[in-house]
């Protein structure tokens, strides 16, 4: 059964109708995070950085509750799991989507995520949208482009309010590993509070990858 959120006696129910109201409910930021421990752990390992990235990125997001809030008409649902829905180049330098499950473990989500794109290799990379679908995260990677701001195409008369994350070209810094990352979220549902929950959560799994990947 889903589970809703009681508007009425919520903390922000101020906000949420105040912003619910805007034309644009959307706003996002872009910051660094530092990846150092997570590259040597991937090289280490030889583990697929990508799928690295997403399931700590992921697995941040569950922890911080309003990145588990949609929009349902009047009603905010409450999703006890997301999936990932990622943007992935195709061999034509067009892209596809692939849906990737979340696992508490990183060795099972590695292992659906591969088997994930070997099934859309096999099948010549087919256009797939899940629209009609709120419980996931919406993932893209530009890794060409060490970027500082961005903007998202949105559908606003579907009453969308799925975060979107992007992740960016990593550099060296001093000592450090940087990559940019973009996160874009429905106002309504979330003030910046929540954005830099979510950014320290994951800031704190790239720090520890070496013990969350293992």
């Amino acid at each position: 059964m889903p589970r809703y959120l009681d508007i009425e006696n919520w903390k922000r129910r101020d906000q949420f109708n105040f912003f619910n109201a805007y034309d644009n409910p959307f706003f996002g930021l872009c910051a660094d995070v530092d990846i150092t421990v997570l590259r040597r752990q991937v090289k280490e390992q030889r583990l697929s950085f990508f799928f690295a990235t997403l399931f700590l990125s992921l697995k941040a997001a569950h922890v911080v509750e309003e990145f588990r809030y949609r929009l349902e008409g009047e009603r905010v649902v409450i999703h006890d799991r997301m999936m990932a829905g990622s943007t992935v180049l195709n061999a034509d330098d067009t892209f596809s989507f692939c849906y990737f499950d979340f696992f508490p473990r990183f060795r099972d989500f590695q292992e659906n995520a591969s088997e994930v794109l070997r099934q859309h290799a096999r099948d010549d990379h087919p256009w797939e949208d899940r629209d009609q679908r709120s419980d996931m995260i919406h993932y893209s990677v530009i890794p060409w482009i060490q970027f500082t701001s961005l903007s998202h195409a949105r559908k606003f008369k579907t009453g969308d309010s799925i975060p979107k994350i992007v992740m960016g070209k990593y550099y060296s810094k001093a000592d450090t590993i940087q990559m940019p990352l973009s996160l874009e979220v429905h106002h309504a549902l979330m003030d910046g509070f929540h954005l830099g929950r979510y950014f320290g959560k994951f800031q704190e799994y790239l720090h520890h990858a070496d013990e969350i990947l293992a």
